[in-house]
């Protein structure tokens, strides 16, 4: 049995600066391996934390920014949306995280995710998604964690690769 501690994780909403500091710590092309290869410009993320913002005042819950505690650094985000896209889930929630390379591995992901699910119950969400490339290891270990159950192998038709929808009751 694994007892190392969990890491302490703080969420907040967005703000308007969130979005470049969501642009430098994704500006590696190994953290946007499965999100499109390449990094994307800064005002993808002004657009995005933007968007972030109206849901969590429409609905109680977003993408949130996830800050090491310890220091204040953004080390990515998570939480949950709308399933932005007209394949897949359609209508569906769904919960997703990315983290910045420096903080891979060290449970910041399962844990921001979860205190994620909370608010997402909070709002009266009974269920989410969580759409993962069939590639992703850290990733389908992280819906793993969560108790997420593998619901349908899907193929984007964008990418053209096999994504994995995974399912759980909140």
């Amino acid at each position: 049995m694994n007892n190392t501690p969990l890491p302490a994780v703080e969420l907040r909403v967005p703000t308007e600066e969130d979005a470049l500091n969501w642009h430098r710590a994704f500006n590696d092309p190994d953290v946007m391996e499965f999100h499109g290869g390449a990094p994307a410009e800064l005002s993808v993320y002004e657009e995005l934390t933007a968007r972030q913002r109206r849901h969590h005042a429409e609905r109680g819950f977003c993408l949130y920014t996830l800050l090491d505690p310890a220091d204040g650094a953004v080390i990515g985000f998570t939480g949950a949306q709308p399933w932005p896209r007209e394949w897949g889930p359609a209508g569906e929630i769904e919960i997703g995280w990315r983290l910045g390379r420096a903080y891979w591995g060290k449970g910041y992901a399962t844990v921001a995710a979860q205190r994620a699910l909370d608010a997402v119950r909070e709002a009266g969400v009974q269920q989410v998604v969580a759409m993962v490339d069939a590639r992703n290891e850290r990733s389908i270990a992280v819906t793993r964690r969560l108790g997420m159950r593998h619901a349908e192998t899907l193929h984007s038709p964008t990418s053209q690769r096999e994504a994995y929808c995974f399912r759980l009751d909140v």
